[in-house]
């Protein structure tokens, strides 16, 4: 309930306030469901727009990247992550609840086949989604910034996001089997995807990720793989 409220105040501001690259506008409102309070208050500190609606992408903007380039460090690394982490998010939620309205979907990847357990096939699931919700995130950013056609953008966008994102997943997988592990120890069953607990876990899983995904984006960042949001 406290991450659809911090989405919410973020999702009216950006109406009034639309942040110079467009692809935040919905990074944030996405990231507020897991970081709850804390991506409010970073989005109102270094992410939110100057309050005159603008079609300009951030590389059409005379002083976007400069803006960019005062803020510190950390907080740059913190904007791309989440960045990332929107894609991610946005994935997860969709396999997730496409797993459970329909199981054939964990059987084609691997339920049984290939997976004893459904919960890894409904992982593998999360991660197709995943990566393909992360490459649309980060073309939509790349490829204004750096004005490229559809195919280069689309190796650009893989170059820059793709280890980004498996190391989020790699944290939120982590996360979540911990929880659920408890879940199994406590209750003597795993949170159904229709529960609170299930997406308060998700929560933490997410955190998780965002922990893990982290120094991937400080190296992709400093090296100029990855672009600064």
């Amino acid at each position: 309930m406290l991450g659809v409220l911090c989405a919410t105040v973020i999702l009216v501001d950006v109406r009034r306030h639309p942040p110079e690259m467009v692809i935040m506008g919905r990074v944030w409102p996405i990231c507020a469901l897991f970081g709850t309070v804390a991506v409010v208050w970073l989005y109102f500190r270094y992410g939110r727009g100057t309050g005159e609606p603008s079609k300009r992408s951030k590389s059409e903007s005379p002083h976007a990247g400069k803006a960019a380039e005062r803020q510190p460090f950390p907080v740059i690394v913190s904007k791309g992550t989440l960045h990332c982490g929107a894609g991610c998010t946005l994935g997860d939620i969709m396999a997730e609840w496409l797993a459970y309205a329909l199981p054939v979907a964990a059987i084609v990847f691997g339920w049984h086949w290939l997976f004893g357990e459904k919960t890894c096939a409904v992982w593998t699931l999360d991660f197709f989604f995943a990566f393909g919700f992360g490459i649309v995130f980060q073309y939509f950013a790349i490829v204004p910034m750096r004005h490229l056609p559809p195919g280069e953008g689309i190796l650009a966008a893989l170059k820059a996001d793709a280890l980004s994102l498996t190391a989020w997943q790699v944290g939120m997988y982590f996360t979540m089997g911990c929880v659920q592990h408890v879940f199994q120890a406590s209750f003597g069953g795993r949170a159904p995807v229709d529960s609170v607990e299930f997406w308060g876990a998700m929560q933490l899983a997410m955190l998780g990720g965002f922990v893990t995904s982290y120094p991937m984006n400080w190296w992709l960042i400093r090296t100029g793989i990855k672009e600064a949001m």
